[in-house]
């Protein structure tokens, strides 16, 4: 059977709507915070791939070989040195703060690598990569790794379940500053850091150097809550030769930093809202709004009706959902179904 999120924003009838709202009834506590901004692969429990030495959970060694052909490309070093952030049931979050070099940009990043990624019989594995974005400034901090998402842990038993990839998970920071008024869009703004260029290939080359992963971008995916769904709707639509798929949850697309004044027409080129409707991403996407918000409903409802193909967006419309990290913590389970179906899986050479 197909996760709900699987069907088109066409096909979600009433009842497929209610049987979401019993679906996602039991999935996690509430959090207590909410986001500070306002307004043919193998299937899912597929074996998965040891490290190339090194302890486990650690990136791959420098003298490890990059393929030069095939589906897996092999970490192509040199090695980032990772320290752990924090335990989880389902292993550690490791750490690094990332300068890119083609950006210039020095910001943190958090990784998560599934169990399945250590384990010695699947040494030659790539796995997927999905990077997740938080909510608010996410400046030196992230809700997907402080535990207030606890989506490592959702991924590891939907893994056991044979309903989810085991996914390596990528969280870098979105802003260098906590000044709301310094938010950088995920964007490269003119006379400000790259951030846009370190967040969607930077952040892309740390991970192609120390972790086996997928040449095709079928094994790259983006979800983000609030700020993070803006950015993981627009890097996905600049960027759709390096991702396939997105999961926005709750987002805007419209960008708003105090940056762009003077620069409208490079803020435009930076819009999902004008992105949406060029007709030049073959990815699909999954927008969510939370149902107890009607000026989300009709926000996003906007937005996804502006849609042009190539390009895929579901919809769905999470019944009671107001806009707090608690409600999208109950999304969790659904969304990484959704990025199974619509990504590849652990592959072998």
């Amino acid at each position: 059977m197909q996760p709900p999120f699987a069907r088109s924003r066409a096909a979600l009838s009433t009842a497929a709507v209610l049987a979401l709202a019993a679906t996602l009834a039991g999935c996690g506590s509430s959090a207590s915070r909410s986001d500070t901004r306002a307004g043919g692969q193998p299937a899912a429990g597929t074996p998965g791939a040891a490290a190339s030495g090194g302890p486990s959970g650690s990136a791959a060694p420098a003298s490890a070989s990059p393929g030069s052909t095939g589906k897996v490309l092999m970490p192509t070093g040199p090695a980032t040195p990772l320290t752990k952030a924090r335990d989880t049931a389902a292993g550690p979050i490791l750490m690094t703060t990332l300068t890119g070099k083609k950006s210039g940009v020095s910001g943190k990043v958090w990784v998560w690598l599934p169990p399945e990624y250590n384990d010695p019989k699947y040494a030659t594995y790539g796995f997927p990569v999905l990077t997740l974005y938080a909510g608010g400034q996410s400046n030196g901090y992230n809700t997907w790794t402080d535990d207030q998402l606890p989506i490592q842990v959702a991924d590891e038993e939907l893994v056991k379940q044979g309903k989810a990839h085991p996914f390596i998970m990528v969280m870098p920071v979105q802003n260098l500053v906590s000044n709301e008024s310094q938010t950088l869009d995920c964007s490269d703004i003119p006379g400000q850091p790259k951030m846009g260029t370190w967040m969607a290939q930077d952040v892309p080359d740390f991970v192609r150097a120390n972790f086996r992963t997928l040449r095709s971008r079928d094994g790259w995916g983006l979800m983000g809550a609030s700020t993070g769904a803006f950015c993981s709707a627009k890097l996905a639509l600049e960027y759709p030769d390096q991702f396939k798929a997105a999961v926005p949850i709750d987002g805007y697309f419209n960008p708003d930093s105090s940056f762009w004044k003077g620069h409208e027409t490079e803020r435009l080129a930076n819009s999902p809202d004008v992105l949406v409707g060029q007709g030049k991403a073959d990815v699909r996407m999954l927008a969510t709004a939370g149902g107890a918000t009607p000026d989300e409903v009709k926000l996003v409802k906007s937005w996804v009706a502006k849609a042009v193909p190539p390009l895929k967006i579901d919809y769905y419309e999470q019944p009671g959902g107001k806009h707090l990290t608690s409600h999208f913590k109950k999304m969790i389970p659904d969304t990484l179904q959704w990025l199974t179906q619509n990504m590849a899986g652990p592959t072998a050479p």
